[in-house]
């Protein structure tokens, strides 16, 4: 039987965080070899905040080195990036043309960013069609995301529904794999852990730079365990450990920083010497050759999706 198809990405919009590790990466990590697995580098979706072409270059660059450093083999899964297959903003303007204003406006994810007061513009509006259009244009089956973007995979199956329904059957609906307990990470502030927020602890940070983020976690004065360490240290240990340390160190919140601090470097400093060891010619060769492969299958999808609309 043939391999069922998994689809992942991540922004190229800044330093990865072990949040994106946790949420996005190692569940990745953990089962792409047991899938025909693609992993897009999502430029296109990070214009909606990112508008500096150098830094968008440098981070396209900095990401795949990311991937490739934790562990994926570029020979194991299609890593390409999404500008480099023009159907998927084809294809996002046919599911646009299919769903309502009222429907898009329902995205807790662009309600949570206007909320949050960062700029309302169409790209962040319309992004759950663009990422619609990223899943469905490769007959996903399996998408990893984090829980608070289960929504964009169920708005993927809603713009198959649509399609299939206005134009004849094509699109699989896809259906989203959320690994419990780290569906949502906890950044350094108790938020959800979001470079927007500022509240990250960098994935190939430095010693330093990891040992300044661990430190600054916000904590109460009140209890005997600082509740905003102890969520992050959850990705790390297991809860029976975590009873030892936290009830030896209860109310001594610096010794359990220090703890946690040692956890994250324990595992950030073997992904660091690898990181530093990829050049950027690998970077564009591992590149060039996925984006060929995606390509080749988003033309065959696209060439009957026009076939079915009437374009052609």
């Amino acid at each position: 039987m043939s391999k069922k198809r998994l689809f992942t990405g991540l922004q190229p919009s800044g330093t990865l965080h072990i949040g994106n590790y946790f949420g996005a990466l190692k569940p990745f990590l953990d089962t792409y070899e047991e899938y025909d697995s693609h992993l897009m580098v999502a430029d296109y979706h990070s214009l909606t905040t990112l508008k500096n072409s150098d830094e968008l270059r440098r981070n396209t660059v900095d990401v795949v080195k990311d991937y490739l450093a934790a562990g994926v083999d570029p020979k194991k899964a299609v890593i390409f990036k999404q500008s480099s297959v023009p159907e998927h903003t084809e294809l996002a303007w046919i599911f646009e043309c299919l769903v309502s204003v009222k429907f898009l406006e329902l995205a807790h994810a662009y309600k949570d960013k206007v909320a949050k007061g960062l700029e309302a513009n169409a790209g962040l509006f319309n992004y759950p069609m663009l990422m619609a259009a990223d899943i469905l244009l490769y007959d996903t089956d399996i998408v990893p995301v984090g829980r608070d973007q289960q929504q964009h995979v169920e708005y993927a199956r809603e713009a198959a529904k649509k399609f299939n329904l206005a134009y004849g059957d094509l699109f699989k609906e896809p259906t989203e794999k959320i690994v419990e307990g780290v569906g949502t990470v906890p950044g350094t502030d108790g938020q959800k852990m979001s470079k927007s927020y500022k509240n990250t602890i960098p994935l190939f940070g430095t010693k330093d730079e990891i040992q300044k983020a661990v430190m600054g976690i916000v904590t109460d004065s009140t209890g005997d365990r600082p509740e905003n360490v102890y969520a992050i240290h959850k990705l790390f240990r297991t809860d029976a450990e975590l009873e030892v340390i936290y009830e030896e160190n209860k109310g001594k919140y610096k010794n359990l920083k220090e703890a946690l601090l040692e956890d994250v470097e324990a595992l950030v400093a073997p992904l660091r010497e690898k990181r530093d060891s990829i050049t950027d010619e690998m970077v564009a060769e591992v590149l060039k050759a996925g984006g060929e492969a995606a390509r080749a299958e988003a033309a065959a999808k696209m060439s009957q999706v026009r076939q079915q609309i009437g374009i052609i």
